[in-house]
């Protein structure tokens, strides 16, 4: 189907294609659907990363703390709140909080829950099938050399735009895994530095994430002692980020902040393939069901997630088949094609999608820092972009005066103080033009 073809079939491919913020609703929101994943697979995601605990207490003495647990604060935004709806002029009844995976142990980002719990599931299943380990023991007894001796066997490959790479990477070097991450061009240098210097092999593209992750998945296919974690198309990527919804749910409970039906809670995240907001918003859609409400943002250079779903085609078109450049600052979302898997299964599960152009995101990566004192990269920043296209639409369909909003930042607290500078300087700039 060529671009004009598109156009007539689905008249948002041309905003899109121009470049234009937009905000896209899903008609088949909350529609009945049987979904490929259950509560039950939810649960046993949960219940891997208890038995991993005190593994990651003793490999990773950051975690140590929260036993093992990988978590990240819920802050509220009362100073951002007030500042960022003056600005832009809308109102936003109820609280507004920040679910803070910018500062998740290990690499500071929400791909360290799906990242991390595939490399774990990984690691159980061979120490398993090796006879070296089994459901009742200590995992922390993974941290002795002969597991290391044993996973040196094994390989586990990726193909990131940085994030996800940087939590496999970690992760599955520590454990002993030789270790590869096939990068695109606008990832960050900064991060495959960090991978190189922790172990992996870090292998560059000139293309686009989609190249990198294709030509990963066909060489780790040739290889069976190679696992692929496939960011396209992974369940148990997928898992590892809905185990979030259990967290927050116990968070918002000791916070004592209801989720009813005259309480909504509205979650912005930032979408890149989509696997990271689409198992999230599973795992809340499953958590709180019909009282839970996911936005998605998307960079109006980049915004595979919506075009995908809006099409209905989901991974069988790119933003580059309409047009679109794929250059964004928000390099965490830069994707051209989205998961083979969230937009089947946030069919029925996602409120709708947001489009934001990249000073949007600049500005408020500035006011995060000014407001809150918070250094976020600016993707991590993308929810607020969501939340204030999102308002108008919100306030006519739902009760909103005792309303809960969460910005998920994804992202930030390994990237370098000259990198927080940069974007800083670039969002005060904008923020002083009037």
């Amino acid at each position: 189907m060529d671009v004009a073809e598109l156009n007539a079939k689905y008249p948002i491919t041309k905003d899109l294609a121009a470049k234009k913020e937009t905000l896209w609703i899903n008609p088949d929101y909350g529609k009945d659907a049987q979904l490929e994943l259950s509560q039950e697979d939810l649960f046993d995601a949960s219940a891997r990363f208890e038995r991993f605990a005190p593994y990651m207490a003793v490999a990773f003495p950051e975690t140590a703390a929260a036993k093992g647990i990988l978590e990240s604060p819920l802050h509220r935004l009362n100073a951002m709140q007030k500042h960022v709806t003056a600005r832009e002029g809308y109102d936003l009844p109820g609280a507004l909080y920040l679910k803070a995976d910018n500062e998740l142990p290990i690499s500071g980002s929400i791909k360290s829950r799906g990242g991390i719990y595939e490399v774990l599931k990984i690691a159980e299943k061979v120490a398993i099938e090796h006879g070296m380990l089994v459901y009742g023991d200590n995992y922390a007894i993974l941290n002795q050399p002969e597991f290391k001796e044993l996973f040196s066997h094994y390989g586990i490959a990726v193909g990131s735009t940085g994030n996800l790479g940087l939590s496999i990477g970690i992760v599955a070097a520590k454990l002993g895994f030789n270790t590869t991450v096939h990068m695109s061009m606008d990832a960050k240098q900064w991060k495959k530095d960090t991978l190189r210097s922790k172990g992996v092999n870090v292998v560059e593209y000139d293309g686009s994430f989609t190249k990198a992750i294709t030509t990963g998945r066909e060489l780790a296919a040739k290889d069976p002692s190679v696992f692929f974690i496939d960011d396209e198309g992974s369940t148990d990527l997928f898992l590892g980020y809905g185990v979030a919804a259990i967290r927050l749910q116990k968070q918002l409970k000791d916070m004592q902040i209801p989720v009813d039906e005259d309480h909504p809670l509205f979650v912005y995240l930032p979408a890149g393939v989509g696997g990271s907001p689409g198992g999230t918003t599973f795992g809340l859609k499953t958590i709180f069901g019909k009282n839970v409400h996911a936005i998605f943002a998307e960079p109006t250079h980049v915004p595979s997630v919506v075009l995908g779903m809006a099409t209905g085609m989901n991974d069988k078109i790119s933003v580059y088949d309409i047009g679109l450049d794929g250059l964004t600052e928000a390099d965490g979302l830069a994707v051209g094609r989205p998961s083979r898997l969230a937009g089947r299964v946030m069919k029925t599960l996602l409120l709708g999608i947001a489009t934001f152009d990249d000073d949007r995101i600049m500005k408020y990566t500035a006011e995060m820092m000014d407001q809150e004192d918070m250094k976020l990269e600016p993707s991590a920043t993308a929810g607020f972009a969501a939340m204030r296209a999102a308002q108008g639409y919100l306030g006519e369909h739902y009760n909103m005066a005792n309303a809960t909003h969460i910005v998920w930042a994804t992202g930030g607290m390994l990237v370098p103080d000259y990198e927080h500078e940069r974007n800083y300087k670039i969002g005060e700039a904008l923020l002083n033009d009037k």
